[in-house]
């Protein structure tokens, strides 16, 4: 089972091999999409908000703007997918290793395919908790497009 070091060490591993340029800071533990913001002194829309969704028996990750919702029913008639529930923090904590507003938006990492709104391709910066509850990564979009391989859509 990975663990929030692994993951935070992973992220910055493959950030160097692919020559990423980005910022990492490390603050006080927020735990939402909201202390976070506020913390790092960013815009809630800025905030890659990573959800561990179950879509049709299978574990999903969901990245949205930390000011949105997944419209479940959109994503469902998108995707063609019959059922759709958000993963407790249990379930959260055994398929991946950490805890809930520590998932960072790369679920290639952690074993999980991952959908990202577009809303969040089209921020000048993104911010996120790479697997840590004390610290922050802020890169361009693109950066995490091209690292990650994400479906995008439009699901909030």
């Amino acid at each position: 089972m990975l663990t929030n070091s692994t993951v935070f060490e992973k992220i910055k591993k493959l950030l160097g091999e692919e020559k990423i340029n980005y910022k990492f800071v490390r603050h006080k533990p927020v735990y939402t999409s909201k202390q976070a913001a506020k913390t790092r002194n960013e815009s809630l829309c800025q905030g890659a908000k990573a959800l561990v969704f179950i879509a049709d028996d299978k574990p999903i990750l969901v990245v949205v703007p930390g000011d949105q919702r997944v419209d479940t029913k959109k994503f469902k008639k998108t995707y063609k997918i019959k059922s759709l529930s958000l993963a407790d923090p249990d379930k959260v904590k055994k398929l991946t290793g950490l805890e809930i507003g520590a998932i960072p938006p790369l679920g290639n990492l952690i074993g999980l395919s991952t959908y990202l709104d577009k809303k969040l391709t089209l921020e000048p910066e993104i911010h996120f908790n790479p697997g840590i509850h004390t610290g922050s990564i802020t890169l361009i979009p693109a950066d995490l497009v091209r690292l990650v391989k994400p479906i995008i859509g439009s699901f909030c």
